[in-house]
């Protein structure tokens, strides 16, 4: 079976064309080589795929017929996906929280000028 295909079958992209593009970015690799989208996957083989900044890794246990739902994956693959990388995307997000709200717009006058005013005190 064709990774992309298979990635598709297993849910992690919503359409087979999206999969086909993250191959040929190069965010799939099959047993640590970057490979086309055509790449044929076997049982036994390692996946790695980096998907919203985490880096996932799955053993391919058995390939399926078709797309499965989302309760039928875990019969097809091993998530070896550490912990950590799900943990780092919580504190991605916490980080990119600014004191502006998202969709509030571009910086008023006086917010830049509070802002020169606080680096022009730091400096004297």
């Amino acid at each position: 079976m064709r990774v992309d295909k298979y990635l598709w079958c297993l849910r992690y992209y919503k359409t087979r064309s999206i999969a086909t593009r993250a191959c040929k970015k190069g965010s799939i690799t099959v047993n640590g080589s970057t490979v086309k989208p055509s790449r044929e996957v076997y049982p036994g083989d390692a996946i790695g795929l980096r998907k919203e900044q985490i880096n996932f890794t799955l053993e391919v246990l058995d390939l399926p017929d078709s797309r499965l739902g989302a309760k039928l994956v875990d019969m097809y693959r091993k998530d070896t996906t550490p912990k950590e990388a799900f943990a780092n995307k919580e504190l991605l997000k916490y980080s990119k929280e600014y004191y502006r709200k998202k969709g509030v717009g571009r910086p008023t006058k006086k917010d830049r000028r509070d802002l020169e005013d606080f680096t022009e005190s730091e400096f004297d």
